[in-house]
C-alpha cells in the first residue's frame, strides 16, 4: 500500500488531537487559574521512497509535545473571604488522600470542622498557629481555622500619654491642674479608668499622681486610690528633663481589684521608641494629644479571611485580628514536567524538580492576594485561530486519503 495512506492517517490523528486540546481550552475559558494547553508537531521517522542517495524521503506527522503554559493569569477581585490568587511563581500545596498535589486555583472553602478545602474537598496545607504563634519553619500540615471561639481578654500592661503642659500656667491657678483619663482592661476583661493628674508646683515643674477609683479596689478608702506619684521637670526648651529616658518607664501597679482579677503590673512610658519625650511644656493650653494602652477585652469571633500575605486572619468583636494559619506555596522549577491530574491539580513526575515549599514572597515563590482569584490564561481569539488552522489541516489530510482511494480504484480497474 502507498505510504500516502499512512502519512495522511498520521496527519488526521495529529490534527484531531490538536483540535481536542483547543476544545479543552475553550471549555475552560472561565475555569479559575486554568492554564491553556498547547501542542507542537513533528515529523515521524522517514522512510526512503527509493534506494540510493538520490531518493526522496516521506513520512507522516505526530504531536511531539502537548503541554501547559504556566503563564500568569490576571487577578480578579472577588471579595470572598477564602479566595486567594498567586501573583508570580508557585502553587498552593494540597493533600489529596495520602498524596501531595499542587494547584494554582485558590477558590477555597471551609467545612463544618474548620478544615480549609478546595472545591474538590482536597485539604489545603500550610502552618497552623500554636498558642498564638506561627512557626513556618516546620513541615506543612492541613490548615484548620476556628469556626466559633471566644477571644480571651488581654490585660493592660503598658500605656503612653502624649500631652502638653501649659508653660504660662500660674502656680495655684485653675489652669495649673490638668488630668488625663486612661481606660484600661484587667485580666477578666473588665474596663477601669486610671487618671493621671498633673499639678504645677514651680516653674517648669509639675507633680503627677496616678489614681484609680477606690471602689475598684477591695477595701478601698476615700474617692481615689493612688497607684503612683512623682515629679516632672522641663528644660528651657520645654522638653522633659526628668525623669530621663534611661530611667525606664514608671511602674503603676494595681493590687486587690474588687472584681477578683489578678494583680496588674502596668508601666507608663514617658518616651517613645526613638527616645523622644511624649510630654512637653510649651506656652499653649494644656491638652491631651493622644494616648495608647495595650489591653483588650474579650471578644467573639466575627469573621475569618485570607489576608494579603496568605495569612488566615481571625477577627474578633474587640477589634483584634489574629493570624491563625499561613498558606504555603511550592516552587517547582520545571512545572511543564508535571502531570495534569484534572480538577485544576498537578502532580510531580520523575522529571520534575523537588518542590521547594515555603512562605509566599520568599525564594522564587510569588505573593498571595486575598479576596481574589487568578483568571484562566485561555485567549479565545487565539484558540479560534488555532481551531481553524487544525481544521484546515485535518481537511487536507482527509483529502489525501480520498485521493489515494480514487487512485487505487483506478489501478484496480486497469488490471481488469
Amino acid at each position: 500500500m502507498s505510504t500516502s495512506f499512512s502519512n495522511a492517517l498520521s496527519g488526521l490523528k495529529a490534527n484531531a488531537f490538536a483540535i481536542d486540546v483547543v476544545s479543552g481550552n475553550l471549555a475552560n475559558l472561565n475555569t479559575t487559574a486554568y492554564k491553556e494547553g498547547s501542542v507542537s508537531f513533528q515529523n515521524l521517522v522517514n522512510d526512503l521512497a527509493s534506494g540510493g542517495g538520490g531518493g526522496s524521503t516521506v513520512g507522516g506527522s505526530t504531536i511531539a509535545v502537548a503541554n501547559r503554559s504556566f503563564s500568569q493569569g490576571s487577578p480578579q477581585s472577588t471579595n470572598q473571604p477564602f479566595d486567594a490568587a498567586i501573583q508570580g511563581n508557585g502553587f498552593f500545596v494540597l493533600r489529596s488522600k495520602a498524596e501531595q498535589v499542587f494547584s494554582r486555583a485558590g477558590n477555597f472553602k471551609v467545612d463544618a470542622s474548620g478544615h480549609l478545602l478546595t472545591q474538590q474537598n482536597q485539604n489545603v496545607q500550610g502552618w497552623n498557629a500554636a498558642n498564638g504563634v506561627l512557626n513556618t519553619t516546620s513541615g506543612v500540615s492541613d490548615i484548620t481555622v476556628p469556626n466559633s471561639s471566644l477571644r480571651q481578654p488581654s490585660p493592660t500592661s503598658h500605656f503612653t500619654i502624649t500631652a502638653n503642659m501649659n508653660a504660662s500656667s500660674v502656680v495655684g491657678s485653675a489652669d495649673a491642674t490638668f488630668s488625663t483619663p486612661i481606660p484600661i482592661v484587667d485580666s477578666l476583661g473588665i474596663s477601669h479608668v486610671v487618671t493621671v493628674t498633673y499639678v504645677k508646683s514651680a516653674a517648669s515643674t509639675w507633680d503627677y499622681s496616678v489614681t484609680l477609683p477606690s471602689s475598684a479596689v477591695a477595701g478601698g478608702v476615700g474617692t481615689n486610690t493612688t497607684l503612683a506619684s512623682g515629679t516632672l521637670t522641663f528644660d528651657g526648651r520645654g522638653h522633659l528633663a526628668t525623669p530621663i529616658s534611661t530611667s525606664g518607664p514608671i511602674a503603676v501597679p494595681i493590687s486587690g481589684l474588687a472584681d477578683g482579677a489578678t494583680d496588674m503590673a502596668m508601666t507608663w512610658s514617658l518616651y517613645d521608641a526613638n527616645g523622644d519625650p511624649t510630654i512637653t511644656q510649651y506656652s499653649q493650653t494644656s491638652a491631651n494629644l493622644g494616648s495608647t494602652q495595650d489591653g483588650t477585652p474579650s471578644g467573639q469571633l466575627t469573621s475569618i479571611s485570607i489576608g494579603p500575605t496568605g495569612q488566615i486572619l481571625a477577627r474578633y468583636s474587640n477589634g483584634d485580628a489574629v493570624a491563625v494559619a499561613q498558606l504555603a506555596l511550592a516552587s517547582i522549577l520545571n512545572p511543564d514536567s508535571m502531570q495534569d491530574l484534572g480538577q485544576n491539580t498537578f502532580g510531580v513526575t520523575s522529571l520534575s524538580s523537588i518542590p521547594a515549599i515555603g512562605m509566599p514572597g520568599t525564594g522564587s515563590r510569588g505573593a498571595i492576594t486575598g479576596g481574589a482569584l487568578e483568571a484562566s490564561t485561555v485567549d479565545i481569539a487565539k484558540e479560534f485561530t488555532n481551531l481553524l488552522t487544525y481544521e484546515r489541516a485535518y481537511q487536507a489530510a482527509s483529502k489525501v486519503v480520498t485521493t489515494e482511494d480514487d487512485i487505487l480504484q483506478e489501478t484496480v480497474a486497469l488490471k481488469r
